[in-house]
């Protein structure tokens, strides 16, 4: 009966520690989709503005004008949610309009790995 017991204790620290790698690869793996997700997003933003002469009000219009297929979802929100900035910067001359200067995430949480809130990414 004591082996059983000690088994089962060895069986269940290893399990722990298994749970908690896993928890953190999930985890590694939305930030990598978050990163992905704004640099592709930031391009959109960069090509429509260039493109069009003017700034998008709103992704929608990355959207309608098809230089992005779907707003993504936020992977550590769960939403899409996105934090807009706007600002009077024109990328070229020819600018006519300003708008959406970047996106970031609308979270307040704290990478654990970088230990940089997502918000600022």
């Amino acid at each position: 009966m004591l082996e059983l017991m000690v088994v089962i204790a060895i069986i269940l620290v290893l399990l722990g520690l298994a749970v908690g790698r896993y928890e953190r690869s999930i985890l590694r793996s939305k930030e990598v989709a978050l990163k992905q997700d704004l640099v592709v997003m930031r391009q959109a933003i960069e090509n429509y503005t260039l493109d069009k002469e003017a700034a998008p009000q709103s992704l929608d219009d990355l959207v309608s004008a098809q230089y992005l297929r779907e707003i993504p979802t936020d992977p550590i929100t769960h939403k899409k949610d996105w934090r807009l900035d706007f600002e009077n910067v024109l990328l070229s001359p020819e600018q006519s309009g300003t708008g959406i200067s970047d996106v970031h995430s609308s979270s307040d949480q704290v990478s654990p790995f970088e230990q940089t809130p997502y918000s600022s990414w």
